[in-house]
């Protein structure tokens, strides 16, 4: 029986929720881990990855070095590397990660490479990370004298980024194009980390020098655990903000428990906004009677217009939506159609265009042996206040609901640079010859430290699931808040980081 042992007292009366658990996970059997070799900086290396036979490697090093405003130092840093490492003597690709050291925790050199590694996993999937500074949650983890290392995930940002004009020109097929984005999982974004980090540091003389410590917001925390499961020796930490992921080998349980979420947060929003009932039935009946075409190509329908509801769980996010909502009425009231720039603020807050692994990876990210089916559609279905179909006949009271973190596979047709990734996606929804993510044994005798900031009101990584994933890795320790959401890191950095550090030090006492 697996126990939760309260950690931290509640720190204020009713409405608010905040407090840390000790994860007591049930016994399992150990594991061995796997074998892998140093590998020397700046030369061909060999190593062994998730005991597949040994690749020869030569990472590209070419650093370009200078300091921003904040004194902090910033070297860029690029590695060419295997896209299927299985076959490490074949096609190569360059993965890209922003080295960041504060300057006022190392004054020399010999100071900088003394200083400990903090690799931070982006969240996702297909999202890479911008130049951080000395602010917000980067400056606080800089403050506690780490250097920190900024990956933008394979076919993200600079490394080989994916999209319908970026494909290999050798991929000729729909079936050539779903095969190679097959190796953009977290699975092969993991054995990335690990062969950096043991260009970074395989030349360190102590064994534990040679190990680093690693954060993963949202999907970064999925990478995380994936890293867990197979690389664990080559960390010393691990810190995960709203990203305990599911372990289950589909999607379905996760969109059953997130379609909850999103009526939830669709139910406070008309509530705030009840005069955006009729609104959005306005809008809505006015999409479907009429062609409109966005800025970039792409056909603004109702579906997809629902989908601003991804935004509902974010801090903020409901009134964005509302103002969205306002200036689309006023523009029918006023013109009789939406504007340009009604229609460029709705483009520019859906991202899929310009990061198309985020909509064709989605579900196949849970995925284990399993075919996800078009999992989020199937089982939103199930609810017909998703369906304008639906409502449009129902007494004008009655409100249609937003979608949340969902991918529909009419995305296919509706975002301009997604229609020619279509038939690939579709072949990826019915496939199941995915490879596992995780190792439930091995997460079971877990060793090493993971501190997690968990959102009780999460939108997109269900607080619920969450719990079942934090009994299942021993040595995890949660910092559980009802006063932030999914983007609290960004929000609110100083109380997040404040609590996963204190969690750290594993005083109980």
């Amino acid at each position: 029986m697996r126990k939760l042992a309260s950690r931290l007292s509640f720190f204020s009366a009713k409405p608010l929720l905040s407090f840390c658990y000790r994860t007591i996970p049930p016994s399992g059997s150990s594991r061995s881990s796997s074998t892998i070799q140093s590998l020397r900086r700046g030369r061909p290396f060999t190593t062994t990855l998730n005991d597949t036979k040994p690749l020869s490697l030569q990472p590209t090093m070419n650093l370009e070095t200078y300091h921003n405003k904040e004194q902090i130092k910033v070297i860029e840093r690029f590695f060419d590397l295997p896209l299927d490492y299985n076959d490490p003597s074949g096609e190569k690709i360059r993965v890209f990660a922003r080295n960041l050291v504060p300057k006022n925790k190392a004054k020399t050199e010999e100071e900088e490479k003394d200083l400990p590694y903090l690799l931070y996993l982006q969240g996702g999937p297909g999202f890479e990370v911008g130049l951080m500074g000395s602010s917000g949650f980067a400056g606080e983890i800089h403050e506690r004298g780490y250097q920190t290392l900024w990956l933008d995930p394979r076919g993200t940002g600079l490394s080989t980024p994916i999209s319908a004009d970026t494909l290999p020109s050798r991929l000729k097929s729909d079936q050539d194009i779903a095969e190679y984005l097959k190796h953009f999982r977290a699975d092969s974004i993991v054995k990335d980390c690990e062969s950096i980090r043991q260009i970074l540091l395989g030349d360190k003389p102590k064994e534990e020098d040679k190990k680093w410590t690693i954060m993963g917001q949202s999907f970064g925390g999925f990478c995380a655990i994936t890293y867990l499961s197979f690389h664990g020796q080559g960390l010393k930490e691990v810190f995960i903000t709203g990203g305990l992921a599911p372990l289950d080998d589909n999607p379905d349980p996760n969109y059953e428990w997130t379609v909850r979420k999103v009526i939830s947060r669709n139910k406070i929003y008309y509530s705030k906004y009840p005069q955006d009932i009729r609104r959005v039935r306005d809008i809505a009946n006015y999409l479907e009677g009429n062609m409109v075409v966005l800025p970039s190509g792409g056909h603004l329908t109702v579906r997809r217009f629902q989908q601003l509801g991804i935004d509902f769980g974010m801090s903020g996010g409901i009134d964005r939506v509302h103002q969205t909502v306002l200036r689309a009425t006023n523009d029918l009231e006023l013109f009789g159609q939406f504007s340009y720039k009604a229609l460029q603020n709705i483009e520019h807050s859906q991202s899929f265009d310009g990061n198309p692994i985020y909509a064709i990876l989605h579900e196949p990210l849970y995925c284990q042996g399993k075919a996800p089916r078009w999992s989020a559609d199937r089982i939103v279905q199930k609810n017909p206040q998703f369906s304008w179909a639906h409502v449009k006949k129902l007494s004008a009271d009655e409100p249609i609901y937003f979608t949340g973190e969902m991918i529909f596979p009419q995305m296919f047709d509706d975002y301009a640079n997604l229609r020619p990734l279509k038939g690939a996606a579709e072949l990826l929804a019915h496939d199941s010859s995915w490879e596992p993510l995780y190792d439930l044994q091995q997460l079971a005798v877990n060793e090493v430290k993971v501190s997690a900031a968990t959102y009780f009101e999460d939108m997109y990584v269900p607080f619920e699931l969450s719990q079942e994933t934090a009994a299942k890795i021993q040595n995890t320790e949660q910092y559980i808040t009802n006063q932030l959401f999914h983007s609290g890191i960004r929000e609110d950095p100083k109380d997040v980081m404040k609590h996963l550090f204190q969690l750290s030090r594993r005083e109980f006492a």
